[in-house]
């Protein structure tokens, strides 16, 4: 499994559906820091201030900024795309559910492991979980096509 830093290149590569098995599982680890939360309020218009706004994120349920959740799940989104299966994989659906905040400063580490695989469809669910240490931050499940060797 790898560890990436902000200054890593990305693993990059495919796991064929003919190579996949069930259980099979890889992730990355990455630090959120105010730049990426700015990033992403500007790329995805998202400007609440509960991200950005240190004074009134105080007096909000999670007493200080947070980053967004689909920022969190991006990384998800990264280890399908870069390792599991990899490129040229296709998401077809993705259900998270956020359990705890993610603060700027904090690692995340994501994970993806192969739940189950259907060969003929080239179908693969994939369970997914993001944590910071021990607390398990979001959890959910994706169903993606796994890229095959019969369509390179």
């Amino acid at each position: 499994m790898l560890d990436i830093r902000p200054n890593d290149n990305l693993p990059r590569g495919t796991i064929c559906i003919e190579d996949l098995e069930v259980g099979l599982m890889r992730h990355l680890r990455k630090e959120i820091t105010d730049r990426d939360i700015e990033l992403f309020a500007e790329v995805s218009t998202d400007r609440n201030p509960v991200h950005l706004d240190d004074e009134y994120a105080r007096d909000t349920i999670f007493e200080g900024r947070i980053a967004h959740g689909m920022l969190t799940a991006g990384l998800i989104s990264a280890v399908i795309g870069e390792q599991l299966p990899g490129h040229g994989t296709i998401y077809l659906g993705q259900s998270l559910k956020f359990l705890a905040p993610v603060r700027p400063g904090d690692v995340v580490t994501a994970e993806v492991s192969v739940r189950e695989i259907d060969y003929a469809k080239r179908r693969v669910t994939l369970d997914c979980r993001c944590l910071v240490g021990n607390t398990t931050v979001l959890k959910g499940e994706a169903l993606v096509l796994a890229p095959s060797r019969k369509f390179d």
